[in-house]
């Protein structure tokens, strides 16, 4: 079975693990602290950055993005569609809800890591201005949830529910049609909520 380095509260995490779910395929969960930058974590992966996917063949994917085209590969393309233009979509929806989630993850760890006098408010705005520029483009044109779940919209759902985690309260503002969008993930795939950071 295969084994994947998380940790619960990381959105790229759980994107794997709700792919990974959603594709079929079993498993072993090893909950990863990084800044204990355990052993085998970094055998498998020299960055020592969760999620690290470590194969029944002892090979190692790491990168969310990565892992989420591993697993579309061994699941027989249940992740991505296999028309060109459509899998270009979700791939495109992946890739912004996990640059959303890098500049939600800097503004995290700046305050964080940071003393309190040197935390630099204004990288602070320009990171939330990444962010909200992306939310208001998915408000604008809320991706579509008919047909086939795919691993973008996955991607999407991970980056709002560590929105919920660490900025509670600030996404939902002006933007009913993606809170909308949400609520109608969590209740098409009930079986994946539970799998949202926490």
């Amino acid at each position: 079975m295969p084994k994947l380095f998380y940790a619960p509260a990381s959105p790229y995490s759980c994107k794997v693990r709700m792919a990974a779910a959603h594709a079929g395929i079993a498993l072993e969960l090893v909950k990863t602290d990084t800044n204990a930058d355990p052993a085998d974590l970094l055998q498998a992966n020299p960055l020592g950055k969760i999620p690290t996917l470590l194969a029944d063949d002892g090979s190692a994917v790491h990168d969310s993005r990565a892992i989420t085209q591993y697993l579309n590969r061994v699941s027989k393309n249940a992740l991505f569609p296999r028309n060109a233009e459509k899998r270009t979509d979700a791939e495109k929806l992946e890739a912004l809800a996990d640059g959303m989630c890098d500049s939600l993850l800097s503004q995290v760890y700046e305050r964080r890591f940071r003393p309190e006098e040197k935390i630099h408010q204004p990288w602070l705005d320009r990171q939330w201005s990444k962010v909200a520029r992306a939310l208001d483009e998915l408000e604008a044109v809320p991706p579509k949830l008919t047909g086939k779940l795919h691993a973008g919209q996955i991607a999407l759902r991970s980056a709002l529910g560590y929105m919920d985690l660490r900025f509670a309260g600030k996404w939902q503002q002006r933007r009913p049609k993606l809170k909308r969008w949400a609520k109608k993930f969590d209740q098409k795939f009930p079986d994946l909520v539970p799998l949202l950071p926490a």
